[in-house]
């Protein structure tokens, strides 16, 4: 150990006194570890220097590393936007990871579209659309959008289906679209339409309010009273939603996200509090376990700001982010340069001292500490049943890392695996993992689980799993332990979940379920869990996301298997034109609703290339 850090010292005093990103890696070569400096030099080297000032996570890091590489960047803050980037890509275990989660909706009005419609979504994306939110529930949202397409008659189809119209759908006919579909509305009109939403979703509810009772009055007094009728509906429709929504500031421009936590030894919740135009939408929540605030040793500025920039690598930057303690001038106008330089527009990032600005700290704090006992809660009941699926399996540790594997195909073809890892009891996505099985020709899933889990294991990086569960029983079971045997790794343990069957569907007898049985190796009769325990609930979801997760990608690899076959009949259609095609347009049936014009104009293609597609798939 004192060989290998005194040769770490010696290559970190090669390295320059540049600004930009360092990593980390283990002895297996993979980054566990990314971060940031002004000076790359004296950053790392702090890593090694004996100093009882470290926090126990920094001295448990140091020893786990085997090499640090660096990337410089021209400025700071070029570094702290490239560290978020290696982040997300390389999901390093000792840095501050936030999950992906998919439960907070956005609204996205899609401007870069001619004729722009509104989505629910849940991902930010750099694609020339607004995003607005995140708002507190997908209801919410839903509702919104409603309100919006029916007051200004957005169009709600997708771009597939109203490129492939001819004539005006049924929501054309009770008079909730204007049908640019089929060009019964200009785009300067279409927008101004949108322009309407617009105003909305910009917080501007007073002006929108007057201009809808302005048409209401001014339709019932030309005796257009269906349309007053509407109007009205739209205004009660916006008095709701706006209910829902609490006012902090109604004075309020600006776009506010003020950022509050809780915590102690067993962790860090962070809430972010959103407030769009002075009204509260929405809140988020993370919490980070790595992050000890009972430890003196923790600095409070330095995982803040690499929260900070996490968080704000992917989710909207509003005009002003209020935090609940100082970080310090120099910090604070680094994080105005690089939020001022993802938004593209000035941002300002304070220590809240004004009364509205406490107010919401106030709020983003408590909204903290009660989600971090829940969250606590929560994480107990997982240790409870993660303990007792060790005991009832005879587990030698307990199961934090659980695989799942399972084959997909049809008719023996394109068959597929997924491996799907739950870690602590709940999904880790960024682990899941699909397999194109190469090697197996027909319906044999020995060879394919076989397959599957040669190259899993292969993979030296990845933990290795606590537990494999195998979807079936004995049969299965015995096949995969069969493969672990020859690949060398009986040390894994496995356990096979046969499906509970339902008995006497089709007869006069009285229908009966049966349990989920979990078969052992060497093990006659199976063990049955009771139907409300939480174990049973993790194990059962973790088979049934390995299933989905395999029959989706089966199914995504037939649909375009089908797509290009079609297309590999038409001469003189090469792999990039398919490709432009597929990228373009959603199915063969679009394709052949298409206007020789609209597939001529798309890049490598001209009429004769377009005329000789509609006739080949016209046949």
């Amino acid at each position: 150990m004192a060989k290998k850090s005194v040769k770490l010292k010696d290559l970190v005093n090669e390295f320059p006194k540049d600004p930009g990103v360092y990593l980390m890696k283990n002895p297996v070569g993979k980054i566990i570890y990314v971060g940031k400096g002004k000076n790359l030099r004296n950053r790392v080297r702090s890593y090694f220097n004996a100093s009882g000032d470290q926090s126990p996570k920094t001295v448990f890091l140091v020893k786990q590393i085997s090499h640090v590489e660096y990337i410089i960047t021209k400025t700071e803050v070029e570094a702290f936007l490239l560290e978020a980037s290696l982040i997300k890509k390389h999901r390093p275990k000792y840095n501050i990871r936030l999950k992906d989660d998919k439960n907070y909706p956005y609204i996205r009005l899609s401007l870069a579209d001619k004729f722009p419609r509104l989505y629910l979504c849940r991902k930010v994306v750099k694609d020339g659309s607004m995003y607005f939110g995140p708002y507190t529930n997908g209801f919410v949202v839903k509702e919104t959008i409603r309100f919006l397409n029916e007051t200004y008659m957005v169009r709600d189809c997708n771009d597939g289906f109203m490129r492939a119209r001819q004539r005006p759908c049924m929501t054309y006919e009770i008079n909730r679209c204007k049908a640019p579909c089929v060009k019964l509305v200009g785009e300067k009109e279409y927008r101004k339409d949108i322009n309407g939403a617009l105003a909305f979703l910009n917080g501007e509810n007073s002006k929108v309010i007057k201009n809808l009772e302005r048409e209401m009055k001014l339709a019932a007094k030309e005796e257009r009273f269906e349309r007053a009728v509407k109007v009205r509906d739209s205004l009660r429709a916006l008095e709701t939603i706006l209910e829902k929504q609490s006012v902090i500031n109604a004075n309020s421009l600006e776009n506010q996200d003020a950022v509050g936590f809780f915590g102690d030894e067993r962790g860090t919740l962070v809430a972010t509090v959103h407030v769009r135009q002075g009204r509260v939408i929405g809140q988020r929540n993370h919490f980070l376990p790595q992050i000890n605030l009972s430890s003196s040793k923790e600095d409070v500025r330095e995982w803040l700001v690499d929260f900070l920039n996490q968080y704000y690598y992917e989710n909207i930057v509003p005009d002003e982010v209020l935090l609940s303690v100082e970080i310090g001038q120099d910090l604070t106008k680094l994080l105005n340069e690089v939020l001022t330089k993802r938004k593209d527009k000035k941002v300002r990032v304070r220590f809240a001292t004004d009364e509205n600005g406490r107010r919401l700290i106030e709020m983003a704090e408590k909204n903290a500490e009660s989600q971090f006992g829940l969250h606590l809660t929560r994480s107990e009941n997982k240790e409870k049943a993660l303990e007792y699926i060790q005991k009832r399996l005879h587990l030698v540790r307990r199961p934090r890392r659980i695989e799942c594997y399972d084959i997909s195909n049809f008719q023996g073809q394109e068959s597929v695996g997924s491996q799907v890892v739950f870690i602590d009891g709940v999904p880790e996505k960024d682990e899941y993992r699909r397999y194109k099985i190469k090697t197996v020709t027909g319906p044999d899933d020995y060879a394919s689980i076989k397959e599957v889990l040669e190259r899993r294991f292969r993979h030296t990086e990845y933990d290795d799993p606590d537990l494999v569960v195998v979807d079936g029983g004995k049969g299965q079971l015995n096949q995969v332990v069969k493969v672990l045997k020859e690949i060398g790794r009986l040390d894994i343990p496995v356990v096979g979940l046969a499906k509970a069957r339902t008995q006497g569907e089709f007869s006069d007898q009285e229908v009966t379920q049966t349990e989920e049985r979990f078969f052992l190796p060497g093990r006659q009769n199976p063990v049955i869990f009771a139907r409300n325990e939480d174990a049973l609930h993790i194990l059962v979801s973790l088979r049934d996301e390995a299933h989905r997760f395999a029959i989706s990608y089966h199914r995504k690899i037939r649909e375009s298997s089908l797509l290009e076959s079609e297309l590999d009949s038409i001469e003189g259609l090469g792999e990039k034109r398919k490709d432009i095609l597929l990228k373009r347009f959603d199915s063969i049936e679009a394709i052949r609703k298409a206007e020789v014009e609209k597939i001529a104009a798309l890049p490598g293609f001209n009429k004769k290339v377009a005329e000789r597609i509609k006739k080949d798939l016209n046949k």
